[in-house]
């Protein structure tokens, strides 16, 4: 028993095997002064709560089947070796007869009889490992043990969402799931409730193996990995192997330093998985382990692909206390004024400016027209429709209005305002056409009119000339010039003309981050996306009306078009019920 979290998740875990339907915890500082777990399951005879203290000896194991073991627990280590550390009071009481308590205090019993509780069993630990001062003073924080038994309880409810759960601490009530709800809904209320509509739902099957769970969009995500959550036949586990392929399936869809909010519940027969590997029984072995990584994989992608352009829909709260309201703008017509010699005064001409004279104008008209330079300059561009503009209720991501600081489209849908970031748009555009073109016949490249020679390191020269033949796949032609350059002599045709220097640095960067024993099919989405961001939109490029309507038609009919190559989100939207707030009109 290595903490107080170690503990609760043994007796949670014996009341779960018990058939319980509803589970109570009550935890005192940390879990090492006090455990308390109450459940109504089937409750234990005398006779049983005496074998159950003793060590070894389990219920859970009809027969000598080990390897296909159904139940959490079934090493009957768990309670005698609580009972030798603690002081430990097991009360039971199966349905038609009377209660039965035991008091065992650090391995001696210190009496038993009569206990009147309801059917069921309750199980109080309390001062853990008081009389084993070696092992008390490793232990952390009451803080640090209380985050450790929360973290326990999340993933035990998560697995079982037709069992309610309530879990309090220090007589605070901190936890509290109610039976019978589905799994996405366990899932948000353990995690985070903005899950439900940020997620994406995974049901997939392959021979007898079975995936489900929920994902959330790569755009809803969090800087630790603490909201990961795997199970294998309803057991939470930490597995590498899983984990791992977590990692795969949302490559390129996320940053580095970003991890997405995963659910994930793999059925399959317990003759295909091993999970008598560790004493905590959280790792397990997989028979196929590259089948289990595989189903993983394909399963995420595929919910993520059915998703389209989705994407985090709501702006931060920060964001939308930015926009000025009526009081910050008098407040600071207020500070310009006071600033100001005459509230009337205009303020001086640039140096150098003179009234400009048109033609036929008097000098009397020119003395009472106002200074140009009053004038705001314009900050955004608008253009004369040429035919009828379309309304924005016919699409999704509805129809361009303009754009602004050279970079977002302000688009108007049905239900809001919908702001695009027009390079990390066409950047995810780009690459998924480009994974598009290499699972068919490969990218097309366009030949250069004139070569050009880019200077490299040698090292970085020497990667790119062993993938020269990968790299022509990608429609990157490329020949070695010298120890120290490479001559280009095509690049991909969908990147247009761009950076060609830039784009080589960055794949021959690419090349270096990784094992050299490993294909470039194999790191695709890396190369790709490396190539896809060179091609793509460039803020402060002017677009015309058509060009921007026709991004926005890509991107509903693109999937993975809701965030950008590094995982930040492509597109927001501005609701009309948050614009009416912004005006008072809600």
């Amino acid at each position: 028993m290595e903490r107080p979290a170690s503990a609760l998740k043994e007796l949670v875990e014996n009341a779960i095997d018990a058939g319980a339907r509803r589970i109570a915890v009550r935890i005192a500082a940390g879990g090492t002064d006090l455990i308390e777990v109450t459940d109504d399951g089937c409750g234990m005879s005398p006779s049983e709560m005496a074998l159950a203290l003793e060590r070894h000896a389990t219920s859970k194991l009809p027969d000598d089947a080990i390897d296909a073991v159904t139940t959490l627990g079934f090493r009957g280590e768990a309670l005698p070796s609580i009972a030798s550390v603690a002081r430990l009071t097991l009360e039971s009481r199966v349905r038609g007869e009377e209660g039965w308590q035991r008091i065992v205090d650090n391995g001696t019993l210190e009496r038993e009889g009569p206990a009147a509780l309801p059917p069921g069993t309750r199980i109080r630990v309390e001062s853990l490992f008081a009389r084993v001062p070696a092992r008390r003073k490793f232990l952390r924080s009451a803080r640090s043990e209380y985050a450790a038994s929360m973290d326990v309880m999340r993933r035990l409810a998560m697995a079982r969402p037709d069992i309610a759960f309530s879990v309090e601490h220090d007589g605070r009530r901190v936890l509290s799931v109610q039976e019978g709800e589905t799994g996405p809904e366990r899932v948000a209320a353990l995690t985070d409730r903005a899950l439900i509509e940020n997620s994406v739902a995974i049901d997939l099957e392959r021979g007898q193996m079975r995936l489900g769970g929920v994902a959330s969009l790569p755009t809803f995500n969090r800087g630790v990995a603490d909201h990961q959550y795997l199970f294998v036949n309803g057991r939470p586990v930490k597995d590498r192997l899983l984990t791992g392929a977590v990692r795969g399936a949302y490559a390129e869809m996320l940053a580095r330093d970003r991890h997405a909010v995963v659910a994930l519940f793999l059925d399959l027969p317990v003759s295909e998985v091993d999970v008598n590997v560790h004493p905590a029984k959280t790792e397990v072995r997989f028979r196929d382990p590259q089948l289990a990584r595989g189903l993983i994989v394909s399963g995420i992608r595929r919910a993520l692909d059915e998703a389209g352009h989705r994407s985090v829909q709501r702006p931060a709260e920060s964001a939308l206390a930015a926009w000025q309201t009526e009081e910050d703008v008098r407040r600071r017509q207020q500070e310009e004024a006071a600033r100001s010699p005459s509230f009337f005064a205009s303020p001086p001409p640039p140096a150098g400016w003179t009234m400009p004279r048109y033609e036929g104008e008097t000098l009397s008209s020119v003395a009472d027209r106002r200074p140009e330079y009053l004038f705001a300059a314009p900050q955004a561009r608008a253009e004369t429709a040429s035919a009828h503009v379309p309304s924005g209720a016919d699409f999704p991501m509805g129809v361009a209005r303009g754009q602004v600081a050279k970079t977002y489209i302000i688009a108007e849908a049905s239900d809001g305002l919908v702001i695009v970031d027009q390079h990390a748009a066409h950047e995810r555009l780009v690459l998924e056409r480009m994974r598009a073109a290499m699972a068919g016949s490969g990218v097309k490249a366009q030949a250069m009119l004139m070569p050009e020679v880019i200077e490299l390191d040698e090292s970085a020269c020497d990667r790119l000339e062993a993938r020269i033949t990968e790299l022509a796949e990608f429609g990157l032609e490329l020949e070695r010039f010298g120890p120290r350059a490479m001559l280009v002599r095509a690049t991909p045709a969908m990147l247009g003309g761009g950076d060609v220097t830039g784009l080589v640095t960055d794949v021959a960067d690419e090349l270096a981050a990784y094992d050299q024993a490993l294909s470039l099919k194999e790191r695709l989405d890396h190369v790709a996306a490396t190539m896809a961001c060179h091609g793509s939109v460039r803020a402060g490029r002017v677009l015309s009306v058509a060009e921007m309507n026709a991004l926005l038609r890509e991107m509903e009919a693109t999937p993975h078009s809701g965030q950008c190559n590094h995982g930040r989100p492509t597109w927001v939207k501005l609701g009309m019920a948050d614009v009416e707030k912004l005006f008072g009109r809600k």
